[in-house]
């Protein structure tokens, strides 16, 4: 899959800006950066930017700031030089013709990180952390993504998967001594890694809701019987008309999804059909919608008209909706938090809640109070173990087999099982861990991974 060949690509979005940046990889950089930077020298310095003119077959093509990177100490282990040119899409495009007229070859999507990975510069868990970094929307999703970067994770998966293997390695040792009947791994030590390592892939499988959740968004579905101001508060929190409000009921038949930005954190919100029983066949398909998108929700406001509702009638809506909600999910899906809000509290007459968020979606009223109780809920969700969270369902199947695994280990040990069948259990879960940081990969995995980044990344 890795050929050692010379890759170009133009490495900032397509458009036109002040500045644009077009990278090369491989063994032939230098040379073919001559090809179009005949003044460049000879022997340029690492990380040192040269102001020198570019040109093609046609005459000159722009002034450039060039950058040569040399190998092993860049991105992709490889002899690396960045063009930094006018952000003229024509300029652009003529430079990167000029170099694979040159011999280049244009990269593949992801095939400069994919480089990073396999020239040992990253390990696979960060090679998909600069996809979400690139991917980014939100400070928590910033954050995240950052963090995975660091390589902390995968180094502490890593750590976990050499112990494993020095266990494992006793274990087989023994094999060769079977006549001896001598034991090179203590057992006492092993079951106490067992139970360590059982414990933390449990912590971090559980982690996965909270960090998919900050990587795609919180989903939020806004509840309630028609008219209780669903679309109104939509259209409040996102501070612009984006819903249809009126107050003829079922004006609302599907969905309407937005997102929105509160302390850092990307949440995206969802208005919904109201709830009620009906003869229309077009309304009863989209309040099947609003109970579809609320057992999906990590959180659901459940609104209630504050004229017509109490404190009391809405906490027994929010117990009815719960069950519901709980007959509807499957097996080890999460149960969505309901939050219970009154609405339209600035009505004359209003019953305001004393244990219940109160809101007028119309005025603005309680508004701050509901973005605080949105970011308490993901607080209340949590972190990982030291912080280390899972954002990558593919992580987390990993995660989940190589618990299967360790699992099965424990309970052979325990039941006195030979050493061969031990060593067994205890090679699947490194093989699971290494999965993980790209220890164990296959090429269809790399493509697969891969192929969602950019042209130029």
């Amino acid at each position: 899959m890795y050929e050692r060949d010379t890759i170009a690509a133009i490495a900032t979005a397509p458009g036109t800006g002040a500045i644009a940046v077009l990278r090369l990889s491989g063994p032939q950089a230098l040379s073919f950066t001559w090809s179009v930077a005949p003044s460049f020298p000879r022997e340029p310095v690492a990380r040192k930017a040269y102001h020198v003119p570019l040109v093609d077959a046609a005459g000159q093509v722009d002034d450039a700031l060039v950058t040569w990177f040399a190998d092993p100490k860049s991105f992709t282990g490889e002899p690396v030089v960045e063009f930094g040119v006018h952000g003229s899409p024509y300029i652009q495009q003529r430079l990167l013709e000029a170099l694979l007229n040159a011999g280049a070859r244009l990269a593949q999507p992801g095939e400069f990180t994919l480089r990073a990975f396999l020239n040992r510069k990253m390990d696979l868990s960060q090679a998909e952390a600069v996809a979400d970094l690139i991917a980014s929307r939100s400070a928590a999703q910033h954050r995240l993504a950052l963090q995975q970067l660091k390589g902390g994770f995968g180094a502490h998966i890593e750590d976990l998967r050499e112990q494993l293997i020095d266990f494992c390695a006793l274990i087989e040792l023994e094999l060769d001594f079977s006549e001896e009947d001598v034991q090179f791994a203590q057992r006492v030590e092993l079951a106490a890694l067992l139970d360590r390592l059982i414990d933390l892939c449990g912590e971090l499988i559980a982690s996965f809701r909270y960090g998919n959740a900050i990587r795609e968004g919180i989903p939020v579905a806004i509840v309630g019987a028609p008219n209780s101001g669903k679309s109104t508060l939509l259209n409040a929190l996102l501070k612009e008309d984006r819903a249809i409000v009126s107050d003829i009921p079922g004006t609302t038949r599907d969905t309407v999804e937005e997102t929105l930005t509160i302390g850092g954190i990307l949440f995206r919100i969802i208005d919904t059909a109201g709830l009620r029983k009906t003869s229309d066949s077009v309304e009863k398909l989209g309040i099947e919608r609003s109970y579809r998108k609320a057992s999906q929700a990590s959180l659901v406001l459940l609104l209630g008209d504050a004229t017509v509702l109490a404190e009391g009638a809405l906490r027994t809506e929010a117990s009815m909706l719960q069950r519901k909600i709980a007959g509807s999910l499957s097996a080890g899906a999460p149960m969505p938090e309901i939050l219970p809000v009154l609405n339209k509290c600035d009505v004359s007459g209003a019953r305001k809640g004393t244990s219940v968020l109160s809101v007028s979606a119309k005025r603005g009223e309680g508004l701050d109070s509901l973005r605080q109780a949105l970011l308490d809920h993901v607080n209340a969700m949590g972190n990982g173990p030291g912080d280390l969270v899972v954002t990558n369902a593919r992580h987390v199947d990993a995660l989940s087999k190589a618990r299967q695994a360790l699992q099965e280990a424990k309970a052979a040990l325990e039941q006195g099982t030979s050493g061969e069948l031990l060593a067994i259990d205890l090679r699947r879960a490194q093989h699971h861990l290494g999965e993980i940081t790209g220890r164990i990969t296959t090429d269809d995995l790399l493509g697969s991974i891969f192929s969602r980044f950019c042209i130029g990344k």
